[in-house]
């Protein structure tokens, strides 16, 4: 699951660094660019809910070892 969880969030930065170079930022808003930032945010989504689940993994383990 660790590995998936990297593999993932790799995944997830290259998507971002790739689709960076795409935006047009003189008109950000308008054709190939507005996919490009839509794609951007989602990757930055999945990132926040990997983060959001390996807390959680972290907190669950943390409770089981404390009873």
């Amino acid at each position: 699951m660790k590995i998936f969880k990297i593999l993932l969030s790799l995944i997830a930065v290259i998507l971002i660094i790739y689709n960076l170079t795409e935006v047009n930022f003189d008109s950000p808003f308008e054709g190939d660019s507005l996919v490009a930032l839509i794609t951007i945010f989602a990757s930055l989504c999945a990132i926040l809910l990997l983060q959001i689940l390996r807390i959680s993994k972290k907190i669950e383990k943390h409770s089981k070892t404390r009873k």
